[in-house]
């Protein structure tokens, strides 16, 4: 059969004009999205995103359209500080863009702000979801490098030490060079350590210092070196070193009954007499956060902001904000963030663990009661019981893991446990009284590494206070003589 020649000629310029409107609606999108380019790199942000609508109206299947969605979110994100408003832009590229390669950073930006949500382990589900679709969608884009690091650190949070360390590992094959390198390493390396391999732990850490010297990651190797090697590897016997810092003789403090180290090592000090945080700036004290009499407990925020507890005042937290009083508080002694963003508050005369979510919300852990409480690099705790005369390891959930008597190992019997603390490292340090008055220093295995008695130390004060510093030190607040000691 023959077509006549006028109908071929009809469908030919029929189809010449097709292809000439989806080149000019190809040419249109285009034009539109770089203008709303130049529109944000000008900080024109209302114009930017009016651009970007025309774009998302006019041509709405073009492959444009999942970068200015995507750009879009980034504005909500970066430029409004709003991430919920991020999530259905960001799940429009998902459901109506899925066939570009902007869909594989759209997922990944996806499970970021939802695993920044998270507050509990079931939360992480739809975030590691959207990090497995990366993975298994899109393996030669280069957001399969971060969905893999972002996978190991929801392991982490979850507790799946060898699950998130497959995928650390993952992300340093795909590329040793890249910046998250040092990032994954730094992970593995405590890893190993919570895993029990303090040698394998050690040489990722220095592999760290060597390929990325100039990183973050290899400052933060070099001290997670320095406290394993000397107190589990090289042990020296505690010596004193006097009032620290140099030069800050006795009364240069106001009653110092806490101390907390920030995410960056520096010291903050809880000073009575004054009702407030301070933290040390070389050998200076600059005030920090909101002031709370009578606090018993203080942590630090991964910003560096002290929170305190008190009885009387509740929890005090940012300049500014209203403190949250709960009821149950009686007589906190102990206190930290997990990784959940959950404050953990222990009460020496309730026999339990309050967690304080940070809608202000709260539910109890059933305990022993505790004489004081720490953080553990494992999302747990660690915590005193002069009840049981024992430390007590629990778990992120909560759960003992681990029981260690005060005296185990110990020449002489501890009864009482008057201060607590523990570092990223998993070391744990503790003032104790008894037969046996000091500093006794534990492994995260719950092994004995360092100790000494405050006879053998010279040491004759009112200590109530400890911290671990990034050099191995061990800090103790006098209250009787307000002043700093540092042990080394």
């Amino acid at each position: 059969m023959h077509l006549p020649l006028s109908r071929i000629r009809s469908a030919s310029l029929a189809l010449a004009v097709c292809l000439a409107l989806g080149a000019q609606d190809g040419d249109i999108a285009e034009r539109l999205f770089q203008s709303g380019e130049r529109a944000y790199g000008a900080k024109s942000y209302p114009e930017a995103l009016e651009t970007w609508g025309q774009l998302l109206q006019q041509a709405p299947k073009s492959p444009f359209c999942a970068q200015a969605l995507l750009r879009m979110a980034r504005y909500q994100l970066e430029v409004e500080r709003k991430s919920e408003a991020a999530l259905p832009l960001l799940e429009r590229i998902k459901t109506e863009h899925i066939k570009t390669s902007w869909a594989a950073e759209a997922m990944l930006l996806r499970g970021q702000i939802l695993a920044s949500q998270a507050r509990k382990a079931q939360d992480l589900r739809e975030a590691v979801g959207e990090f497995n679709r990366v993975v298994d969608l899109f393996p030669d884009q280069p957001a399969v490098l971060p969905a893999h690091y972002h996978l190991g650190l929801a392991a982490r949070l979850q507790g799946q030490w060898a699950r998130a360390l497959k995928h650390f590992t993952e992300a340093l094959r795909l590329d040793p060079t890249s910046p998250i390198a040092p990032m994954a390493q730094l992970q593995m390396g405590d890893l190993l350590d919570v895993m029990g391999d303090l040698q394998g732990c050690l040489l990722l850490l220095q592999g760290i210092r060597t390929q990325f010297p100039q990183s973050p990651e290899a400052q933060e190797a070099e001290w997670r070196i320095a406290v394993r090697v000397k107190h589990r590897i090289q042990k020296p016997t505690l010596k004193s070193e006097g009032p620290w810092p140099q030069g800050r003789a006795k009364g240069w403090l106001k009653t110092p009954t806490l101390l907390a180290t920030g995410p960056k090592g520096e010291l903050f000090i809880y000073q009575d007499d004054l009702d407030r945080a301070f933290v040390l700036q070389g050998s200076e004290l600059a005030p920090a956060g909101a002031a709370s009499k009578s606090a018993k407990a203080m942590t630090v925020t991964a910003a560096g902001v002290p929170w305190l507890v008190s009885a009387k005042v509740g929890i005090t937290r940012e300049e500014g904000a209203t403190p949250l009083l709960l009821a149950s508080l009686t007589a906190p002694n102990g206190a930290f963030l997990d990784g959940w963003q959950n404050l953990w508050v222990s009460d020496a005369k309730v026999a339990c663990i309050t967690l304080v979510a940070a809608d202000g919300t709260s539910r109890s852990l059933p305990s022993p009661t505790a004489t004081a409480m720490a953080a553990l690099p494992t999302g747990g705790a660690v915590l005193a019981s002069d009840a049981n005369r024992s430390l007590l390891f629990l778990d992120a959930a909560g759960q003992p893991r681990l029981t260690v008597p005060y005296s185990k190992d110990l020449p002489a019997s501890v009864k009482y446990v008057l201060a607590l603390c523990a570092d990223a490292t998993g070391h744990v340090a503790a003032i104790v009284d008894g037969d046996y008055e000091g500093v006794v220093l534990w492994g995260p295995d719950g092994s004995l590494l360092r100790h000494a008695t405050f006879k053998a130390l010279g040491l004759n004060g009112k200590f109530r206070a400890i911290a671990l510093d990034h050099q191995g030190g061990i800090v103790l607040a006098d209250r009787s003589n307000d002043l700093l000691i540092r042990l080394n």
